[in-house]
């Protein structure tokens, strides 16, 4: 679902991320962001907002889910973005935007990080 909201003085098209993204049933790929913050937000939100609109677009992408702690030091989040296959994971590795915003997170967003890419084989969950 596409939503419009104010970030800093700029207009900000965005898709609206849901608590728990909804998957299709088992076999599919996450791919599990954790990060340390560094101080600098120097543009952070907007390319935040830029690349879950970018995700939504790429073949294969399923859904994401993220949460960030800004409470602590280093402002810990994890991001898990779901996919169809490990060759839609390459190509959105390889996604000219994406490759600048890994680059410029590098230089100058994130203290550290680490990825890793697992395949989920079975999920269940509970609503009310």
């Amino acid at each position: 679902m596409q939503q419009c909201c104010i970030y800093g003085r700029k207009k900000v098209m965005f898709y609206l991320v849901y608590m728990i993204a909804t998957t299709p049933s088992p076999p599919y790929y996450a791919v599990i962001f954790t990060s340390v913050r560094t101080d600098i937000d120097d543009g952070y939100g907007d390319m935040a907002l830029r690349m879950v609109e970018l995700a939504h677009e790429q073949p294969g992408f399923l859904g994401v889910e993220s949460a960030r702690n800004e409470q602590t030091d280093g402002a810990l989040g994890i991001t898990v973005s779901y996919w169809e296959s490990l060759e839609s994971i390459r190509a959105w590795r390889q996604q000219a935007e994406h490759q600048i915003a890994q680059q410029t997170g590098r230089e100058r967003w994130y203290e550290t990080y680490k990825t890793r890419i697992c395949k989920v084989e079975r999920d269940y969950g509970f609503e009310q």
